[in-house]
């Protein structure tokens, strides 16, 4: 049991009779990437939704470091430690690049809310949010307000923001999606330097990235689980290959 940070056991989730995510048994190892992959539609976002509390699950358990936490708040399973990006950049775009990564760690001093207080407060956070940056390649762009970062920066400036709130678990929701060969290489170096120290659950189209960052695949196909194991023996799998054809590029 301590091999596993994450398990579902028969977690199904229904929406007015159509059942998104189908009796689905899942197992993350500690120390690994593992990839949740499968053509459009297949359930992948609505697992994680299920994971991070957005969506209550219709049945089924989720276990998080051995406890369950199927009735648990997404507020609360964030404060554990089980933290998730998004499909969409979820960044301040009008405060620094330095700011952003301060709002994720402000958490730690306990005055998120203490709106009255001057900035100066805050600037006890500045080393350890550049070695968040420094991390994700982004220290030279402390002073750069975000809205004008290129997008494949935004994407990394985000899993800084993710980094401050102190993951064991990292869910990276479509980390590469929409960026260049380029920004590609560089985000994949950069998750897999993050994951140096603690697990990391993705969904990913690029089958490139999954082939050279997994450790263990998933695949789903109509909210089901599909197959299971390693790269190499799931990218061979005949049902994996029909249920892509037509949709993702090997």
């Amino acid at each position: 049991m301590d091999d596993y940070i994450l398990e579902t056991r028969h977690l199904t989730k229904e929406f007015k009779g159509f059942v998104a995510v189908d009796d689905v048994n899942l197992k993350v190892r500690r120390g690994t990437i593992h990839a949740l992959i499968g053509p459009n539609g297949a359930g992948k976002t609505t697992v994680f939704n299920l994971l991070t509390k957005f969506l209550p699950a219709t049945r089924g358990q989720i276990l998080y470091k051995g406890q369950d936490i199927t009735a648990r708040k997404a507020a609360e399973v964030a404060r554990e430690g089980l933290v998730r990006s998004f499909q969409i950049s979820a960044v301040f775009p009008h405060l620094t690049v330095l700011e952003n990564v301060r709002v994720g760690l402000q958490r730690g001093l306990g005055t998120s809310f203490h709106f009255w207080k001057p900035e100066s407060t805050l600037y006890s956070l500045n080393d350890r949010a550049m070695e968040l940056l420094q991390q994700v390649d982004l220290a030279n762009f402390a002073d750069t307000v975000t809205v004008e970062l290129p997008y494949g920066r935004k994407r990394a400036l985000e899993i800084a923001t993710t980094l401050a709130l102190d993951p064991e678990l990292m869910l990276l929701d479509e980390p590469t999606q929409g960026m260049g060969h380029e920004d590609v290489g560089r985000v994949v170096e950069l998750i897999r330097r993050v994951a140096a120290n603690r697990t990391v659950l993705m969904v990913e189209h690029n089958m490139n990235v999954v082939a050279n960052l997994s450790d263990t695949i998933t695949v789903l196909a109509r909210g089901s689980v599909l197959a299971e194991g390693p790269y190499a023996q799931v990218s061979q799998d005949p049902r994996v290959l029909e249920a892509y054809v037509g949709s993702v590029e090997a």
